[in-house]
C-alpha cells in the first residue's frame, strides 16, 4: 500500500541511461546476436530441415512469450490502476516493444516452415485421415496465414498505442488525460490480447499434434508468459540498479511484489498444467493420452519430471518465504530459474512432437532402430542453441532501441509517487 504521495526525487542520474552505460550498446549487441544466431542456425540446420524448423519455432515462441508477457503487464497495470508497478511499467513497455518485430519472424514459419512442422499441410495426409479431414476448415494454410496476419496486426496496434501514449505522457502538460485514455483502452486491449494469444498458441503449438486438443492450452501458454515477465523485470531492474540507475525509484518493495507475483503465477501454472494432465489421465481416452504418452519415454520422461521439479517445486520453496522476496540478489536466482524453465517448457511443447512424427515415419520405413532413438533421445544440439541466441538477440535489440532517448520510468505519470513510496506490510 502507499505510504505517502510526496513527489519522488527524480534526476537524470536515476531515470536516464548514462552515455557510458552498456545498456546504450544493447541494440548493437542484439543485432550481432540476431545475425550470428539465426544465420548460424540456418547454416548448420539446412541438412535437417525438420529439426531446424522445430528449433526455430521453439526459440520463436519463447521470445514471443517474453514480449507478450510485457504487454500483459502494461495492460493490467492500466486496467487495475495499480500504483505499485508504475516505476516498472516503462521496462515492461520496452519488453513489449519487441513483440511486433519478433512476430515478423513468425511469417517464416507460416510461409516457409509449415510443411516441415505441421502434418495437416500435406493434402495426401489429410485425405486419408478422417479427423484431419473434418478439421480442414480451420487447419489449412490459407486460414493459418490470414489468422497470423490478424495476430500481427492486433499485437502491433496494442504495443505501439500504449508505447506512444506513454511517451507522450512524459511530455504532456496534463498527463492525466493520457492516463485516463490508456486506462479506458486497457479493457478492450485485454480482450484482444487474450483472444489473439490463445488462438496463436493453438495455431503455432497445439496444431503440431492436430489429433490432440486441450481447451486450456492457450491459458497454459499465457501463464508461462505472465510468470516469466515478472522474472525478467526482476532481472532487468536489478541489473539497472547495480549499474547505478533507478536508485531511489525502484526499491526493495518492488522486488517484494515481483516475488509475490512470481510465486502466485508459479502456483497458477502448476494448477493449469496439472488440470490438463489429470483430466486426460482420468478419462483415459487413447485419442487424448498419446500426447503425454510419448513424452514419457527415455530422456523425454526425464525432461517431463525436470519441469515438475524446476518449474514448480524448486521455485515454490525459493519464493515461499518473505525474506527471500525482499533480497533482490537472491530473488534474481529464482527469477533466472523461471526464465530458464520457460524455455524448457516451450521446448517440451514443441520438440517431442517432432520426435513423435519422425519415429512414426521411421517405423513405417522399417527403421526401428532410428525410431527408438527418436522416441528416447532428446536431440538438442547447436541448431537449437543458435536459434535461441538469435531470437534473444531480437528481443535485446528492440528492448535497447525502445530505451533510446526515453526515461527509464514514466516520469510524468500521476501515480509515480505512489509507486516510489509504497510499502508492503
Amino acid at each position: 500500500m502507499s505510504a505517502h504521495s510526496d513527489t519522488p526525487s527524480l534526476s537524470r542520474e536515476n531515470t536516464e541511461l548514462r552515455d557510458d552505460s552498456l545498456w546504450q550498446k544493447l541494440p548493437a549487441i542484439g543485432l550481432v546476436l540476431t545475425v550470428g544466431g539465426l544465420g548460424g542456425a540456418v547454416a548448420t540446420g539446412r541438412d535437417d530441415l525438420g529439426h531446424f524448423w522445430h528449433a526455430y519455432l521453439t526459440a520463436f515462441m519463447f521470445a514471443l512469450a517474453l514480449g507478450l508477457g510485457g504487454l500483459f503487464f502494461v495492460i493490467i497495470l492500466h486496467l487495475t490502476r495499480a500504483g505499485w508497478g508504475v516505476a516498472l511499467r516503462r521496462l515492461a513497455e520496452h519488453l513489449a516493444f519487441s513483440v511486433p518485430f519478433v512476430a515478423l519472424f513468425g511469417l517464416a514459419v507460416v510461409f516457409f516452415g509449415a510443411h516441415d512442422l505441421f502434418e495437416w499441410t500435406h493434402p495426401g495426409v489429410v485425405e486419408g485421415d478422417e479427423i484431419l479431414s473434418k478439421k480442414a476448415g480451420y487447419l489449412n494454410e490459407t486460414g493459418m496465414r490470414i489468422r497470423y496476419f490478424v495476430y500481427l496486426a492486433v499485437w502491433s496496434v496494442l504495443v505501439f498505442t500504449f508505447w506512444k501514449w506513454s511517451r507522450d505522457q512524459d511530455r504532456a502538460s496534463d498527463p492525466s488525460q493520457l492516463t485516463h485514455r490508456m486506462r479506458a483502452f486497457s479493457a478492450p486491449a485485454l480482450a484482444l490480447f487474450a483472444l489473439s494469444l490463445t488462438f496463436a498458441a493453438f495455431d503455432m503449438l497445439m496444431a503440431l499434434d492436430p489429433h490432440w486438443f486441450s481447451t486450456i492450452f492457450g491459458v497454459y501458454y499465457f501463464t508461462g508468459a505472465a510468470l516469466t515477465v515478472h522474472a525478467v523485470l526482476c532481472l532487468v531492474a536489478y541489473s539497472l540498479l547495480r549499474g547505478g540507475h533507478l536508485s531511489g525509484v525502484v526499491t526493495r518493495e518492488h522486488f517484494h511484489d515481483l516475488g509475490k507475483y512470481m510465486f502466485g503465477f508459479t502456483i497458477f501454472w502448476t494448477y493449469i498444467a496439472f488440470s490438463q494432465y489429470f483430466l486426460i489421465w482420468y478419462a483415459d481416452i487413447p485419442e487424448e493420452t498419446f500426447w503425454f504418452s510419448y513424452r514419457g519415454h527415455g530422456e523425454w520422461l526425464y525432461l517431463s519430471l525436470a519441469l515438475v521439479v524446476l518449474r514448480f517445486l524448486l521455485p515454490w520453496f525459493l519464493l515461499l518465504r518473505r525474506p527471500i522476496k525482499r533480497m533482490p540478489g537472491l530473488l534474481c536466482w529464482a527469477a533466472a530459474l523461471i526464465v530458464f524453465t520457460e524455455f524448457l517448457d516451450i521446448y517440451w511443447l514443441v520438440q517431442p512432437a517432432h520426435a513423435h512424427h519422425a519415429a512414426a515415419a521411421a517405423h513405417a520405413a522399417d527403421n526401428h532402430h532410428l525410431a527408438h532413438w527418436y522416441e528416447t533421445v532428446i536431440p538438442f544440439n547447436e541448431v537449437d542453441m543458435l536459434a535461441l541466441v538469435g531470437f534473444l538477440g531480437v528481443v535485446a535489440m528492440m528492448f535497447g532501441i525502445s530505451m533510446k532517448g526515453r526515461p527509464l520510468v514514466p516520469i510524468n505519470d500521476p501515480r509515480l509517487a505512489e509507486s516510489v513510496h509504497f510499502q508492503n506490510f
